[in-house]
């Protein structure tokens, strides 16, 4: 196939559904771990394209352009190197009897099938295809949490599944009330769903739709952000499903939902009538951030802890998108980048401790850098990382977004880097008694492949002492255009 017939978007949702086929119908572990992991390389390579051939017009159902991009190749990148971490940990499960070969097959199955949902979230230019991607994307994800069969998991994944269709059905509101709006100016049919159309004509749009709609998908689609007070199912699902989806839940899923608020915010930001969605976005964000913060202390199940963890960010983030501002937005993007990266990294190291210790709880967790010093000191750098210390990513990100906020509103500023110092706080006592002190729980060694976690740590260290000139000018571009 020569490179200008080579589409790069059919390929990303082409491979990984074609992928989730094949897997569903392929027995044997090996056979199947090795296509999880090839799809997603495939997959991956596909999503850089985009940088390299000409992108697509856009049409009624499939944009790219320089915001979905990032979240494109962020999510191929981190579906890519979780397959590879799935392969190691999922072996392990297959051989304690966790899991059986048919759910193994479905197991890989579902992988595929939600990163064909996330993928296809992104690409849409149609806000109900969207809409349904999303929904693939959170029904998959339900039935892998739940794929254990323990009560307690199938518990998570029942609140999963009730609050989500909650979260989606106060979407799905807003979504029509959104094509309501826009019925009088562009006309019946499709094209009132086709966001480049909306945005060209968002000025004309009747305010009070667009203001009511907007409330309804932020709360909507705010629960798959895993906002407070909308983020109960987040923790359950962390802590009960496999690691591997802990890490594509905070890494890539609530960032699916947080690109979909996104595209909205710029929907309104076109109609000078329209409220602004800023304070709104400010206030969840520094709600979730204070909440979440308060709420570490109190964890005793280290998925808990990192799934509190992931709300506090995503708190941040949505904090930073909703100030606003070249800068602001700028920090928003490198949080969320560096976020994906880092949080993904901390969970392939839990996923291995908790397999090494036969426990989650982490009273029964001591001595890590003693008995595994590779995997203790990748979780320390993990959490160094995620507690936003110096000279990792997440410092520039957090230094950026405080020292924007400073400059324009110093109250909120005060909020904001008192949340930070507080779960600052509880993950630098969580981690003193997990890494360091008298060795407890089983001293096994773990068969398993570190290349994923030091992967992304590498990134994360690198991007906090060096971001390159092109991605900065990259990053500059897609802030202006979020306003």
């Amino acid at each position: 196939m020569s490179a200008a017939s080579f589409d790069p978007v059919a390929a990303i949702l082409l491979i990984p559904i074609g992928a989730a086929a094949l897997l569903a119908a392929l027995p044997g572990y090996r056979q199947t771990a090795r296509l999880n992991v090839i799809a997603s390389l495939a997959t991956f390579l596909s999503a850089l394209c985009l940088f390299i051939i000409d992108r697509p017009q856009p049409g009624p159902y499939v944009l790219v352009d320089d915001l979905n991009i990032v979240f494109i190749v962020l999510n191929t990148f981190v579906g890519f190197t979780t397959s590879i971490f799935s392969a190691s940990y999922i072996a392990h499960e297959l051989e304690t009897g966790r899991l059986t070969p048919v759910y193994l097959r479905f197991y890989h199955a579902m992988y595929q099938t939600m990163m064909f949902g996330m993928n296809l979230a992104f690409v849409s230019n149609n806000i109900g295809l969207m809409w349904v991607a999303v929904e693939i994307a959170t029904l998959t994800t339900v039935l892998m949490v739940g794929i254990y069969r323990t009560h307690a998991a199938l518990e998570a994944a029942w609140k999963y599944f009730i609050l989500g269709s909650v979260g989606i059905g106060l979407a799905l509101f807003g979504t029509i009330l959104i094509y309501m709006a826009a019925r009088p100016v562009v006309g019946e049919g499709q094209d009132g769903m086709v966001w480049t159309l909306l945005i060209r004509h968002a000025a004309a749009f009747d305010p009070a739709l667009l203001n009511v709609a907007f409330v309804f998908l932020l709360l909507g689609y705010g629960t798959k952000v895993g906002l407070a007070p909308l983020h109960a199912w987040l923790p359950d699902a962390h802590a009960e499903g496999p690691t591997p989806i802990s890490a594509v839940l905070s890494g890539l899923l609530l960032n699916v939902a947080l690109y979909a608020l996104l595209r909205f915010k710029m929907l309104l930001a076109v109609n000078s009538a329209a409220i602004t969605p800023g304070p709104l976005m400010v206030t969840m964000g520094l709600v979730s951030l204070v909440f979440a913060a308060f709420m570490l202390y109190r964890r005793r199940d280290i998925k808990r802890l990192f799934a509190y963890s992931s709300i506090e960010h995503m708190g941040i983030i949505v904090f930073a998108f909703g100030m606003g501002g070249p800068l602001a937005n700028f920090a928003g993007l490198l949080h969320m980048v560096m976020h994906s990266l880092t949080k993904s990294a901390i969970f392939y190291a839990v996923g291995h401790i908790s397999q090494i210790k036969g426990t989650q709880r982490i009273a029964r967790i001591r001595g890590l850098t003693v008995t595994h010093p590779a995997l203790g000191w990748g979780l320390v750098t993990g959490v160094v990382a995620i507690a936003g210390l110096p000279p990792l990513g997440i410092f520039m990100s957090e230094f950026l977004l405080v020292s924007s906020t400073f400059a324009r509103q110093p109250l909120l500023a005060i909020v904001l880097v008192a949340g930070l110092l507080l779960a600052f706080g509880a993950l630098t006592l969580r981690l003193t008694s997990l890494a360091f002190g008298e060795p407890r729980g089983s001293t096994a060694s773990a068969e398993a492949s570190y290349v994923p976690m030091f992967a992304h740590l590498s990134l994360v260290l690198g991007a906090g002492i060096y971001l390159p000139a092109p991605f900065v000018a990259w990053f500059q571009h897609v802030a202006r255009l979020l306003g």
